[in-house]
């Protein structure tokens, strides 16, 4: 299990230096819009995951400002519906990687707007 640990460890560690040299919308970019968004799907199928993701979004809570993080979400979600507008979420038969991306954005969304995180 230490092996998923190290991984988004690892990225959220390379976030910084993206932040430094890119800005803060390329640093969210890579860390939320792309290493999260998957390691969320990959969470849905994979309990090592799973067991992984709350401190994963912890530490992405931590890492950017709340008002920062709901305007970037609110331009996620418009650009990935946008991309994918011919995609009904709905039809899960499609199996899709769209349907996968908006639906784990949707967790995402619920993870990282809630005022606290809890554990069961």
């Amino acid at each position: 299990m230490r092996m998923f640990e190290d991984i988004w460890r690892k990225q959220c560690e390379a976030t910084q230096g993206i932040q430094k040299r890119f800005g803060e919308e390329a640093a969210l970019d890579y860390l939320v819009g792309e290493k999260l968004l998957h390691y969320v799907s990959a969470a849905r199928y994979n309990p090592a995951f799973a067991a992984q993701l709350p401190a994963f979004v912890s530490d992405v809570r931590q890492m950017f400002p709340r008002e920062t993080m709901a305007t970037y979400l609110t331009a996620l979600e418009q650009r990935l519906t946008e991309d994918n507008h011919f995609v009904d979420i709905e039809d899960t038969c499609l199996g899709s990687g769209s349907i996968d991306d908006l639906t784990s954005l949707k967790q995402i969304v619920d993870l990282l707007r809630a005022e606290t995180l809890g554990t069961a």
